[in-house]
């Protein structure tokens, strides 16, 4: 049953569980698909009565009233991204539930990196839920590189850590249940020292016969040799069948770009690339597969092939916004029907003790990623985030990180109409400015720039299928633009006058959100000049969206 607009209902009789100390609500699946039944959990003292609301866009499409605590149904829900909200007296508790019909279609990337006997699965369930993480990356899980299982049911990987086989099985079937996809990590050409001898006459080498490789313990080889790629696909294959992978994170390192064999054949590993992602495709063909392309390479390469996702590893020199702005566009010109997933590693968490300047950097991270309609993998585990390209590594989130991630994923799937969809374009260029006039956004003590500057609000337009929408991320207080360093408590540039153009007889509607300050997208005050309206702005926190519509 689909549900009409501004049904109202009785809330429950909710499925009781046990009322653990801090009030929340998350939703029971990651992501739902089309024709699944809805639920979110209420976690509230027994007894509270308020009323959980249904929002698409900010608009009420379901209301529920009654006693809130435990698991309650909200029936079948239409494709799309709702916001959730549960106002009791004064607690009020948000969360965001996605409807698809195509679970591809987006992609928000969390991982483990450790299998221990016993571990709590449940725990990295409920941060994968409450995150809205739909896809996983089980990063080394496997016995060896080449051997991705050969150790038996417990062993120890080839860095020293203890692998149970059962737990990596148990996450996988959970993570299914919760709607979140398995993909198991496989470097695409890595063989460690004990397995080298059969596969050195493929080794990667310098023109002087030094091997590539990855430390002191791995080998590269090409990725496209047939006798490597047969075994290399079998393996994976066997991981799908033995352990429950739903797919998989192919990985690669970044170099080299050219390289011989010790036959003397040339090899250019971007054709290599290519090549293995077609047949990891024809080999898998209902896998979901995600290519690492480390530092935007090869992207414009394999951004075409039949893959899930165009992932990308930035470091150096793509050290500021808008350098990671620049990468996101070049991924959406090569494959603009593929999600775009950026692993930004937030060093800064591990380098500084003041975790809130860390926060304010992670934010302004993906303020960018999500305003030009990316993602970034960052979080993870129960409670861990990416600090270091070895996952293992992971550092731990406090739990003021772990309430601002939350209201920033919400965000991100509540608003992904207007920051997600493939078919939305920028057309900053074309409507802000003297020139145009069309729409643009004015503070009277703080510029406005095109592009990232420290002390500026960076405003950018995009055309949506639901309507114009204005980004204003606040970089007033900062002194630079890089994305991996401590940032300062952002300065109110104040409120913002917002100059738009009518293109119709009726009058627009225009709403601002900010995930830090108002969550949902709510009505803003304007007059009307002529063909103009000039609608007053509250202040952005780190980044505010405008939505404009017209009849």
């Amino acid at each position: 049953m689909t549900l009409p607009p501004q049904t109202a209902a009785v809330l429950g009789p909710a499925v009781e569980q046990p009322v653990p100390a801090e009030p929340g609500i998350l939703p029971a699946k990651a992501s739902f698909v089309t024709g699944e039944t809805v639920a979110v959990d209420l976690i509230v003292p027994a007894g509270t009565e308020g009323t959980l609301t249904v929002l698409s866009l900010g608009d009420p499409v379901l209301r529920l009233t009654g006693r809130g605590h435990g698991t309650h149904s909200l029936g079948v829900l239409d494709p799309g991204c709702y916001g959730v909200e549960f106002t009791a007296e004064e607690l009020t508790l948000r969360t965001a539930i996605e409807v698809t019909a195509n679970p591809r279609a987006r992609l928000r990337y969390g991982f483990v990196a450790s299998y221990e006997p016993g571990k709590d699965v449940g725990a990295v369930i409920r941060r994968t839920r409450r995150l809205h993480l739909n896809a996983i990356q089980f990063y080394d899980w496997a016995y060896r590189h080449a051997d991705l299982l050969g150790g038996g049911d417990e062993y120890q990987d080839a860095l020293g850590q203890t692998i149970s086989l059962s737990t990596v099985r148990s996450l996988a079937e959970a993570l299914k249940a919760s709607g979140a996809a398995s993909l198991g990590y496989a470097a695409v050409y890595a063989v460690g020292n004990d397995e080298w001898a059969q596969w050195q006459h493929l080794a990667l080498t310098t023109p002087t016969g030094t091997i590539h490789s990855l430390g002191d313990f791995l080998k590269l080889l090409d990725p496209a040799a047939e006798p490597w790629l047969t075994h290399f696909l079998d393996e994976l294959d066997r991981a799908c069948a033995e352990v429950g992978f739903d797919g998989f994170h192919l990985d690669q390192y970044g170099y080299p770009k050219h390289a011989l064999t010790p036959d003397g054949r040339r090899v250019d590993l971007a054709e290599s690339f290519v090549k293995l992602i077609e047949e990891a495709r024809t080999k898998l063909p209902s896998s979901r597969l995600v290519f690492n392309n480390v530092n935007d390479f090869p992207t414009w390469a394999t951004a075409a092939a039949p893959q899930d996702a165009v992932y990308i590893e930035v470091w150096p020199p793509h050290v500021t916004l808008e350098s990671l702005a620049k990468v996101i566009e070049r991924a959406k010109a090569a494959r603009k029907d593929q999600p775009v997933v950026l692993a930004a590693y937030q060093h800064v968490y591990a380098q500084t003790p003041d975790q809130a300047s860390a926060d304010r950097a992670t934010a302004l991270t993906m303020a960018t990623a999500f305003s030009h309609g990316a993602t970034q993998l960052l979080a993870g585990e129960a409670d861990r985030l990416l600090v270091d390209p070895y996952y293992v590594k992971s550092h731990p989130a406090t739990p003021e990180t772990e309430r601002f991630l939350t209201r920033w994923y919400d965000f991100l799937v509540e608003h992904d109409a207007l920051l997600m969809d493939p078919d939305i374009h920028d057309v900053t260029g074309s409507y802000a400015g003297g020139y145009n006039d069309d729409a643009d956004v004015t503070y009277a003590q703080t510029p406005v720039t095109e592009t990232p500057a420290a002390g500026a609000v960076w405003r950018r337009v995009t055309s949506t299928p639901q309507g114009l929408v204005i980004h204003l991320i606040n970089l007033n207080g900062q002194a630079d633009t890089l994305w991996d360093a401590s940032r300062a408590e952002p300065l109110s540039p104040g409120e913002g006058i917002l100059r738009f153009r009518r293109t119709g007889r009726s009058l627009p509607r225009i709403r601002v959100a900010d995930p830090d300050t108002c969550a949902r997208l709510t009505d803003v005050p304007y007059t009307v000049d002529g063909d103009y309206v000039l609608a007053q702005l509250p202040a952005p926190h780190l980044w505010q969206i405008v939505h404009i519509t017209e009849d």
